[in-house]
């Protein structure tokens, strides 16, 4: 007898059966494609930081150190402020991530080839930028000195001292670099889209492979009343989760919080509220629980790859910067990262709040109308 005997006939129902299954071939074949596309188009140089400005010289000589700057590609000057406080509190509310300060007396000193200082204020919050706005800003002031003492001809060595311009860069709300601080505050958001996403994708797959969906059909209940009925337990499973990832955080890693901890929680709850309508807008569309699984992942690859945790979203694609904007974890990263980290307040990220509550409305919205076509 031989070993394959029946190989071919078992190969004809398994293609058969596989082709049948459209779910699982659009996460075959799509979620590779997308994941190439996604490593492909993101740039790992960072570019374009948004940076502030405080030019108290405000004369030829500090223009020309600006457009120095510029022209690394590295910074982008999206504003001028007036004090050095509205320098650190423009970082803090995350409209820039870079602060430049240009003394009154840099234009005389410059002129007079005595050594000048720049103040460079840089957003500990972000490990990668901070170590590049780090870089690039000593090496523009390296540059202009080197040009100014004529090495760059004369290939003579310079004792640092000597050099013209200084660089005094101060790493805000990390100084210390401590990576605990600067990854588990975004880390926050990534666990809970993992948790309360798939907490809720299973809410109408369960149903519907119990065969009780039609009980729900006849019930009085409106779409809605059925859909915040739903949502409720899971909101409250994915809170007691959130209060456990903050105690593990603040106590076992030892990551303060510079923050109002009332504030973290009230945000926390209108993120969670997006997350389990994304989950449960999944499940009104999935008929297997596997089937929940897997449209769940697509979703959840663009929040971890999108959403500003791994990469600046200044170094995505004009494209791939927009349609991380629609995604809740892009939002509640920059309202953990700002609450935890930079002691940001409420009227430092009512924009992303305000991004974040509309999401979670249309979200639901989505999923109660979903639900109604299930039921119809």
């Amino acid at each position: 007898m031989s070993p394959l005997r029946g190989l071919s006939a078992i190969l004809g129902k398994e293609f058969r059966q596989m082709f049948r299954d459209a779910g699982t071939l659009r996460f075959a074949i799509l979620v590779p494609v997308f994941q190439l596309v996604l490593f492909g188009l993101i740039d790992t140089n960072v570019r374009l930081v948004p940076t502030v400005v405080f030019d108290q010289s405000r004369s030829v000589v500090s223009r020309e150190l600006l457009d120095d700057f510029v022209n690394t590609s590295f910074f982008e000057v999206v504003g001028q402020v007036n004090s050095r406080a509205a320098l650190r509190a423009a970082i803090v509310a995350h409209h820039a991530q870079v602060g430049i300060e240009i003394p009154p007396d840099y234009a005389r000193k410059r002129l007079a080839k005595q050594p000048a200082d720049v103040l460079v204020l840089i957003d500990g919050s972000d490990s990668s930028i901070a170590s590049q706005a780090l870089s690039a800003a000593n090496g523009v002031a390296l540059s202009r000195s080197l040009e100014q003492l004529g090495t760059l001809r004369g290939g003579s060595a310079v004792d640092p001292k000597d050099l013209p311009i200084s660089v005094r860069p101060t790493m805000l709300f990390n100084p210390d670099s401590r990576s605990a601080n600067l990854l588990i505050p975004g880390l926050i958001a990534i666990l809970l889209t993992f948790s309360a996403t798939f907490l809720a994708s299973f809410g109408i797959v369960r149903e519907r492979e119990r065969g009780t969906l039609e009980q729900l059909m006849v019930t009085p209940a409106s779409p809605i009343a059925v859909v915040t009925g739903k949502l409720l337990p899971y909101l409250a499973l994915a809170f007691v989760q959130l209060l456990l990832i903050l105690v593990l955080m603040t106590t076992v890693f030892g990551v303060p919080i510079h923050g109002s901890i009332t504030l973290l929680l009230g945000l926390s709850t209108v993120y969670l509220m997006a997350l389990l309508a994304l989950g449960l807008l999944v499940s009104s569309r999935a008929k297997t629980q596997m089937e929940a699984v897997q449209m769940a992942q697509i979703f959840l690859l663009p929040s971890i790859m999108l959403s500003g945790y791994i990469f600046p979203l200044s170094s995505l694609p004009g494209p791939l910067r927009v349609i991380s904007q629609i995604l809740p974890a892009t939002h509640f990263i920059e309202i953990s990262r700002g609450i935890v980290i930079r002691g940001a307040s409420f009227h430092d990220l009512w924009e992303h709040t305000a991004a974040l509550l509309a999401i979670a409305l249309v979200l639901v919205a989505l999923s109660a109308r979903a639900f109604r076509k299930t039921i119809s």
